[in-house]
């Protein structure tokens, strides 16, 4: 049995305790299958079996703590810590890309990371951290954000209740295709950033010779 199994039973068991810690352990960077929990959770209320706004208060809660753990670990945990903590969520060097991107982005990097590019919201909460962006700021991002996430799948997952599985697999593959696509951009641009002082420094050098004529 897979984990999102094990879990899908679990919750099903279990109920919103399960969606609260499963939701609050991936903020902080275990990878856990958050989305698919969250479109069940909305099938589950499609068919009266919990209510809408236990679902809606609870997921926030556990994601928007989860987000602050990790904001704490940037900030306060140290280094060594935080690349322990990159290791887990998925390398090191997906941390460094994601530091680039966030100063790119600023407050708007979180709050996409939020509900659009979910599988870099550890990174941006670890980074956040580090960098020392204002933790006021950051929870107001993160709490539109994260609310904004949970409704989507959770409306969802009412709207497909008989397609949970499907649902959760497609949107996966679109996040992590947008996540690509962002990570190929920022990768092109550095070379371009990289190539572009050569070609001006080569077109200076073949003016002097004109100018000392």
């Amino acid at each position: 049995m897979s984990l999102s199994d094990y879990l899908l039973s679990t919750f099903g068991i279990y109920g919103l305790p399960v969606l609260f810690a499963v939701l609050l352990i991936g903020a902080i960077g275990v990878p856990m299958p958050g989305s698919l929990l969250l479109v069940a959770a909305g099938s589950f209320v499609e068919q009266g079996e919990i209510d809408q706004w236990s679902v809606l208060a609870l997921a926030s809660l556990g994601v928007i703590l989860g987000d602050n753990v990790g904001y704490a670990l940037g900030r306060w945990g140290g280094r060594r810590l935080v690349r322990w903590m990159s290791k887990l969520v998925g390398g090191e060097r997906r941390l460094e890309h994601v530091e680039e991107w966030l100063k790119r982005r600023g407050g708007m990097g979180i709050f996409m990371s939020r509900w659009l590019l979910t599988p870099l919201g550890p990174f941006v909460n670890l980074v956040s951290g580090m960098a020392g962006y204002p933790w006021p700021r950051f929870l107001l991002l993160a709490v539109a954000g994260e609310v904004l996430w949970v409704i989507l799948y959770v409306t969802l997952g009412k709207l497909f209740s008989d397609r949970v599985g499907a649902i959760s697999e497609v949107l996966g593959d679109f996040t992590w295709a947008l996540v690509g696509l962002i990570l190929a951009v920022l990768l092109g641009w550095k070379l371009w950033q990289y190539v572009r002082p050569s070609d001006s420094s080569d077109s200076s050098d073949s003016e002097r010779p004109g100018q000392a004529k």
